[in-house]
């Protein structure tokens, strides 16, 4: 599982950055999250606002910083890799 955060070094973005890195952290999660701060990479993702988290190239959310759980939901759901992949992760579908 690729993450990356997209996003211009915004107060915002870099908030997003860090709650991505502790949902995958207390997920248990073999993932690194990256962030990125060009510009140009995320007008190629088709979007136009920012913070986007993507996984594996895809754009999952765009504008916004959920709450801690959200976000492990929003990754969980993406996670096909897990051993416990019940459209989940790691957390047998309780995130």
């Amino acid at each position: 599982m690729k993450i990356q955060v997209l996003g211009s070094g915004c107060p915002t973005c870099k908030k997003l950055f860090e709650l991505t890195k502790q949902a995958v952290s207390e997920l248990k999660l073999k993932a690194e999250v990256e962030y990125i701060t060009d510009i140009q990479k995320i007008i190629e993702m088709g979007v136009m606002s920012s913070p986007v988290l993507a996984i594996d190239g895809k754009a999952v959310l765009v504008g916004q910083v959920p709450d801690l759980e959200k976000l492990k939901e929003v990754i969980c759901s993406q996670d096909s890799t897990s051993d416990n992949f019940i459209g989940g992760c790691s957390c047998g579908g309780k995130c």
